[in-house]
Protein backbone atom coordinates (compact mmCIF):
# COMPACT_ATOMS: atom_id res chain seq x y z
CA UNK A 1 0.00 0.00 0.00
CA UNK A 2 2.78 2.49 0.56
CA UNK A 3 3.77 1.58 -3.35
CA UNK A 4 0.45 3.00 -3.78
CA UNK A 5 0.77 5.69 -1.81
CA UNK A 6 3.86 7.03 -3.44
CA UNK A 7 2.94 7.12 -7.02
CA UNK A 8 0.25 8.79 -6.44
CA UNK A 9 2.13 11.42 -4.54
CA UNK A 10 4.09 11.43 -7.61
CA UNK A 11 1.22 11.96 -9.73
CA UNK A 12 -0.40 14.81 -7.79
CA UNK A 13 2.95 16.56 -7.63
CA UNK A 14 3.56 16.16 -11.05
CA UNK A 15 1.45 18.60 -12.90
CA UNK A 16 2.66 17.08 -16.48
CA UNK A 17 1.48 13.49 -15.62
CA UNK A 18 -2.21 14.27 -16.35
CA UNK A 19 -5.03 12.03 -15.26
CA UNK A 20 -6.44 10.94 -12.34
CA UNK A 21 -4.16 9.40 -9.35
CA UNK A 22 -5.82 6.02 -10.12
CA UNK A 23 -3.75 6.33 -13.19
CA UNK A 24 -0.39 6.53 -11.37
CA UNK A 25 0.72 3.30 -11.93
CA UNK A 26 -0.47 3.09 -15.40
CA UNK A 27 1.89 2.34 -18.40
CA UNK A 28 3.10 4.91 -20.63
CA UNK A 29 2.90 2.48 -23.34
CA UNK A 30 1.01 3.54 -26.97
CA UNK A 31 -0.81 0.24 -26.70
CA UNK A 32 -2.39 0.82 -22.81
CA UNK A 33 -3.21 4.67 -24.09
CA UNK A 34 -5.10 2.57 -27.37
CA UNK A 35 -7.10 0.78 -24.64
CA UNK A 36 -7.91 3.55 -22.72
CA UNK A 37 -9.10 5.71 -25.52
CA UNK A 38 -11.22 2.60 -26.37
CA UNK A 39 -13.05 2.31 -23.35
CA UNK A 40 -13.50 5.63 -22.53
CA UNK A 41 -15.12 5.95 -26.37
CA UNK A 42 -17.21 2.93 -25.80
CA UNK A 43 -18.05 4.19 -21.95
CA UNK A 44 -19.01 7.87 -23.20
CA UNK A 45 -21.20 6.51 -26.22
CA UNK A 46 -22.85 4.51 -23.54
CA UNK A 47 -23.56 7.97 -21.36
CA UNK A 48 -24.48 9.72 -24.20
CA UNK A 49 -27.00 6.73 -26.38
CA UNK A 50 -28.83 6.33 -23.03
CA UNK A 51 -29.38 9.75 -22.14
CA UNK A 52 -27.80 8.57 -18.03
CA UNK A 53 -26.08 11.66 -17.56
CA UNK A 54 -28.03 14.62 -16.01
CA UNK A 55 -25.63 17.57 -14.49
CA UNK A 56 -25.27 17.96 -10.71
CA UNK A 57 -26.90 14.44 -9.95
CA UNK A 58 -24.79 11.71 -7.31
CA UNK A 59 -24.49 8.99 -8.38
CA UNK A 60 -23.42 5.34 -6.23
CA UNK A 61 -20.60 3.39 -7.89
CA UNK A 62 -20.46 -0.13 -6.68
CA UNK A 63 -17.47 -1.44 -6.06
CA UNK A 64 -17.11 -5.46 -5.39
CA UNK A 65 -13.43 -5.46 -5.35
CA UNK A 66 -13.36 -7.36 -9.29
CA UNK A 67 -11.95 -6.12 -12.41
CA UNK A 68 -14.98 -5.07 -13.93
CA UNK A 69 -16.09 -2.61 -10.75
CA UNK A 70 -12.41 -1.15 -10.73
CA UNK A 71 -12.27 -0.89 -14.15
CA UNK A 72 -15.87 1.28 -14.33
CA UNK A 73 -14.65 3.57 -11.82
CA UNK A 74 -11.48 4.50 -13.08
CA UNK A 75 -12.87 5.34 -16.11
CA UNK A 76 -15.64 7.09 -14.75
CA UNK A 77 -12.96 9.26 -12.73
CA UNK A 78 -11.33 9.78 -15.85
CA UNK A 79 -14.32 11.49 -17.49
CA UNK A 80 -15.04 13.24 -14.65
CA UNK A 81 -11.28 14.09 -14.44
CA UNK A 82 -11.61 15.35 -18.05
CA UNK A 83 -14.68 17.49 -17.30
CA UNK A 84 -16.78 15.04 -19.67
CA UNK A 85 -18.68 13.72 -16.27
CA UNK A 86 -20.57 16.70 -14.68
CA UNK A 87 -21.90 14.24 -11.62
CA UNK A 88 -20.87 13.89 -8.10
CA UNK A 89 -19.78 9.92 -7.40
CA UNK A 90 -19.30 8.05 -4.35
CA UNK A 91 -17.64 5.09 -4.46
CA UNK A 92 -19.47 1.96 -2.19
CA UNK A 93 -18.64 -1.41 -1.43
CA UNK A 94 -21.09 -3.92 0.36
CA UNK A 95 -19.32 -6.25 2.83
CA UNK A 96 -21.60 -9.12 3.08
CA UNK A 97 -19.94 -10.86 6.18
CA UNK A 98 -18.16 -13.99 3.37
CA UNK A 99 -15.82 -15.95 5.32
CA UNK A 100 -12.03 -14.45 4.90
CA UNK A 101 -13.08 -11.38 3.50
CA UNK A 102 -10.23 -8.80 2.83
CA UNK A 103 -11.91 -5.98 5.00
CA UNK A 104 -8.67 -3.19 4.58
CA UNK A 105 -8.14 -3.58 0.96
CA UNK A 106 -10.90 -1.12 -0.31
CA UNK A 107 -10.93 1.86 1.99
CA UNK A 108 -7.41 1.73 2.09
CA UNK A 109 -6.78 1.97 -1.84
CA UNK A 110 -9.75 4.45 -2.23
CA UNK A 111 -8.39 6.26 0.64
CA UNK A 112 -4.79 6.45 -1.11
CA UNK A 113 -7.19 7.67 -4.52
CA UNK A 114 -8.60 10.23 -2.21
CA UNK A 115 -11.84 8.72 -3.89
CA UNK A 116 -14.96 9.47 -1.78
CA UNK A 117 -16.14 6.36 -0.54
CA UNK A 118 -18.53 4.33 1.96
CA UNK A 119 -18.41 0.81 3.66
CA UNK A 120 -21.08 -0.87 4.39
CA UNK A 121 -21.28 -4.15 6.38
CA UNK A 122 -24.09 -6.56 6.12
CA UNK A 123 -23.64 -9.93 6.49
CA UNK A 124 -26.05 -11.04 3.98
CA UNK A 125 -23.43 -14.07 3.78
CA UNK A 126 -25.38 -16.16 6.81
CA UNK A 127 -29.23 -15.32 5.51
CA UNK A 128 -27.98 -16.92 1.68
CA UNK A 129 -26.09 -20.18 3.57
CA UNK A 130 -29.86 -20.85 6.26
CA UNK A 131 -32.17 -19.85 3.13
CA UNK A 132 -29.48 -22.23 1.10
CA UNK A 133 -28.67 -25.97 0.87
CA UNK A 134 -25.12 -26.88 1.20
CA UNK A 135 -23.87 -26.91 -2.27
CA UNK A 136 -26.00 -24.25 -3.69
CA UNK A 137 -25.21 -22.01 -6.36
CA UNK A 138 -25.29 -18.60 -3.95
CA UNK A 139 -25.25 -15.66 -6.43
CA UNK A 140 -28.87 -15.45 -7.69
CA UNK A 141 -30.15 -14.67 -3.70
CA UNK A 142 -26.56 -13.03 -2.74
CA UNK A 143 -26.81 -10.98 -5.73
CA UNK A 144 -30.76 -9.84 -4.79
CA UNK A 145 -29.69 -9.07 -1.48
CA UNK A 146 -27.22 -6.99 -2.26
CA UNK A 147 -29.05 -4.77 -4.37
CA UNK A 148 -31.91 -4.19 -2.10
CA UNK A 149 -28.69 -2.82 0.41
CA UNK A 150 -27.32 -0.92 -2.74
CA UNK A 151 -30.53 0.92 -2.97
CA UNK A 152 -31.23 1.88 0.67
CA UNK A 153 -27.81 2.86 0.55
CA UNK A 154 -28.10 5.17 -2.46
CA UNK A 155 -31.17 6.87 -0.93
CA UNK A 156 -29.39 7.51 2.53
CA UNK A 157 -26.79 9.37 0.53
CA UNK A 158 -28.64 11.46 -1.92
CA UNK A 159 -27.67 9.43 -4.69
CA UNK A 160 -30.46 9.30 -7.96
CA UNK A 161 -28.64 6.26 -9.51
CA UNK A 162 -26.99 2.90 -8.95
CA UNK A 163 -23.90 2.52 -11.21
CA UNK A 164 -23.06 -1.14 -11.77
CA UNK A 165 -20.12 -2.78 -13.51
CA UNK A 166 -22.00 -4.90 -15.96
CA UNK A 167 -20.10 -5.25 -19.45
CA UNK A 168 -21.16 -6.18 -23.09
CA UNK A 169 -20.07 -10.09 -22.34
CA UNK A 170 -22.62 -9.75 -19.31
CA UNK A 171 -25.25 -8.83 -21.53
CA UNK A 172 -24.92 -10.96 -23.86
CA UNK A 173 -24.85 -13.93 -21.64
CA UNK A 174 -27.73 -12.73 -20.03
CA UNK A 175 -29.84 -12.70 -23.65
CA UNK A 176 -28.72 -16.10 -24.66
CA UNK A 177 -29.45 -17.64 -21.39
CA UNK A 178 -33.16 -15.86 -21.88
CA UNK A 179 -33.51 -16.84 -25.27
CA UNK A 180 -32.31 -20.73 -24.43
CA UNK A 181 -33.88 -21.09 -21.02
CA UNK A 182 -36.49 -18.29 -20.32
CA UNK A 183 -38.50 -18.37 -23.99
CA UNK A 184 -37.93 -14.91 -24.18
CA UNK A 185 -35.57 -12.05 -25.72
CA UNK A 186 -33.99 -9.72 -22.64
CA UNK A 187 -30.54 -8.69 -21.91
CA UNK A 188 -29.03 -6.92 -19.25
CA UNK A 189 -30.27 -2.99 -20.30
CA UNK A 190 -27.87 0.35 -19.72
CA UNK A 191 -30.78 1.60 -17.79
CA UNK A 192 -33.58 0.71 -16.20
CA UNK A 193 -35.64 2.25 -13.23
CA UNK A 194 -35.87 0.10 -9.98
CA UNK A 195 -39.55 -0.78 -8.76
CA UNK A 196 -40.22 1.61 -6.15
CA UNK A 197 -39.66 4.33 -9.13
CA UNK A 198 -36.67 6.34 -6.78
CA UNK A 199 -32.96 5.06 -8.23
CA UNK A 200 -31.96 4.48 -11.58
CA UNK A 201 -29.81 1.69 -12.55
CA UNK A 202 -26.65 2.45 -14.91
CA UNK A 203 -24.60 0.59 -16.89
CA UNK A 204 -21.98 2.43 -18.72
CA UNK A 205 -19.85 -0.56 -19.63
CA UNK A 206 -22.46 -2.20 -21.54
CA UNK A 207 -20.33 -1.28 -25.20
CA UNK A 208 -17.12 -2.81 -23.13
CA UNK A 209 -15.52 -5.72 -24.02
CA UNK A 210 -14.50 -8.31 -20.76
CA UNK A 211 -10.91 -8.95 -22.74
CA UNK A 212 -10.32 -5.19 -22.64
CA UNK A 213 -11.53 -4.44 -19.04
CA UNK A 214 -9.25 -7.48 -17.93
CA UNK A 215 -6.41 -6.03 -19.70
CA UNK A 216 -7.12 -2.47 -18.51
CA UNK A 217 -7.29 -4.44 -14.58
CA UNK A 218 -4.24 -5.84 -15.27
CA UNK A 219 -2.30 -2.93 -16.60
CA UNK A 220 -3.62 -0.85 -13.51
CA UNK A 221 -2.66 -3.27 -11.25
CA UNK A 222 -6.17 -3.08 -9.29
CA UNK A 223 -6.28 -4.76 -5.73
CA UNK A 224 -8.44 -7.67 -6.98
CA UNK A 225 -10.85 -9.34 -4.37
CA UNK A 226 -11.81 -12.62 -5.76
CA UNK A 227 -15.59 -13.69 -5.76
CA UNK A 228 -15.53 -17.20 -4.48
CA UNK A 229 -15.12 -16.19 -1.00
CA UNK A 230 -17.96 -17.93 -0.06
CA UNK A 231 -16.77 -21.28 -2.19
CA UNK A 232 -19.76 -20.62 -4.06
CA UNK A 233 -19.67 -20.39 -8.68
CA UNK A 234 -21.71 -19.13 -11.13
CA UNK A 235 -24.28 -20.70 -12.67
CA UNK A 236 -23.42 -23.87 -14.59
CA UNK A 237 -26.20 -21.60 -17.58
CA UNK A 238 -23.82 -18.63 -17.65
CA UNK A 239 -21.05 -20.56 -17.55
CA UNK A 240 -22.25 -22.69 -20.78
CA UNK A 241 -23.19 -19.44 -22.32
CA UNK A 242 -19.87 -17.25 -22.01
CA UNK A 243 -18.29 -20.88 -23.27
CA UNK A 244 -20.51 -20.94 -26.12
CA UNK A 245 -20.05 -16.91 -27.05
CA UNK A 246 -15.75 -17.38 -26.61
CA UNK A 247 -16.03 -20.50 -29.25
CA UNK A 248 -18.20 -18.25 -31.59
CA UNK A 249 -15.55 -15.01 -31.03
CA UNK A 250 -12.50 -17.45 -31.78
CA UNK A 251 -14.04 -18.73 -34.83
CA UNK A 252 -15.07 -15.64 -36.30
CA UNK A 253 -13.89 -12.40 -34.75
CA UNK A 254 -15.98 -9.51 -33.91
CA UNK A 255 -19.16 -11.94 -33.71
CA UNK A 256 -20.02 -10.24 -30.30
CA UNK A 257 -19.68 -6.63 -31.04
CA UNK A 258 -21.85 -7.09 -34.00
CA UNK A 259 -24.45 -9.19 -31.64
CA UNK A 260 -24.24 -6.35 -28.80
CA UNK A 261 -25.47 -3.22 -31.55
CA UNK A 262 -28.12 -6.24 -33.09
CA UNK A 263 -29.56 -5.77 -29.66
CA UNK A 264 -29.95 -1.93 -30.43
CA UNK A 265 -31.23 -2.88 -33.72
CA UNK A 266 -34.77 -4.39 -33.72
CA UNK A 267 -36.84 -5.00 -36.83
CA UNK A 268 -40.67 -5.62 -34.57
CA UNK A 269 -42.30 -6.21 -37.74
CA UNK A 270 -39.77 -9.36 -38.53
CA UNK A 271 -40.34 -10.28 -34.83
CA UNK A 272 -43.04 -13.00 -33.47
CA UNK A 273 -44.59 -10.69 -30.77
CA UNK A 274 -48.00 -9.15 -31.57
CA UNK A 275 -47.76 -6.58 -28.40
CA UNK A 276 -44.88 -4.96 -30.00
CA UNK A 277 -46.08 -5.22 -33.57
CA UNK A 278 -49.49 -4.49 -34.96
CA UNK A 279 -49.90 -7.37 -37.57
CA UNK A 280 -53.58 -7.35 -37.54
CA UNK A 281 -53.20 -3.54 -38.84
CA UNK A 282 -51.46 -5.25 -41.65
CA UNK A 283 -55.39 -6.34 -43.40
CA UNK A 284 -55.76 -2.53 -43.35
CA UNK A 285 -52.66 -1.59 -45.13
CA UNK A 286 -53.20 -4.32 -47.60
CA UNK A 287 -57.61 -3.41 -48.65
CA UNK A 288 -56.27 0.83 -48.46
CA UNK A 289 -53.79 -0.15 -51.61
Amino acid sequence: MSEIMEAVSAVLEDADAGGHPVYAQAPRTGEFNKLRKRLIRNTREALEKFAMVRPGEKWLVALSGGKDSYSMLALLLDLQWRGLLPVELLACNLDQGQPNFPKHILPHYLGALGVPHRIEYKDTYSIVTEKLPAGATYCSLCSRLRRGNLYRIAREEGCTALVLGHHRDDSLETFFMNLFHGGKLAAMPPRLLNDEGDIEVLRPLIYCAENDLQRFSDALAFPIIPCDLCGSQDGLERNAMKAMLSDIEQRMPGRKDVMIRALGNVNASHMLDPKLFDFNALFSKRNAS
